[in-house]
């Protein structure tokens, strides 16, 4: 599950986002009807609120990766913002004096 794709591939959709997202809407119908069957003191309340804890888990550990390549990606992009007006502020101060 913690397979990395590259390059363009992180920012279009693929098979693991969809996925993602069925499991997310899983989790979150479990969740919603788990809790309410729960404080109807149901035994299936138990049950949907454990499915829901498990499809969460697996939509973060299915999504994790692409999601950590992202936000490193663009840690690097503002770095270079950054840096580059690091230098423009300097440029225009060294002009001024």
């Amino acid at each position: 599950m913690s397979k990395t794709t590259s390059g363009n591939s992180q920012k279009e959709w693929n098979h693991v986002d969809l996925i993602a997202c069925i499991m997310s809407a899983v989790s979150y119908f479990c969740i919603l009807a788990g809790m309410t069957l729960l404080l109807l003191n149901q035994w299936t309340g138990y049950a949907l609120t454990a499915l829901a804890l498990i499809s969460a888990v697996v939509m973060f550990l299915i999504i994790d990766p692409k999601l950590r390549k992202v936000s490193s990606d663009y840690e690097k992009k503002q770095k270079g913002y950054l840096e580059e007006l690091d230098r423009i502020i300097e440029w225009q101060k060294t002009e001024e004096t």
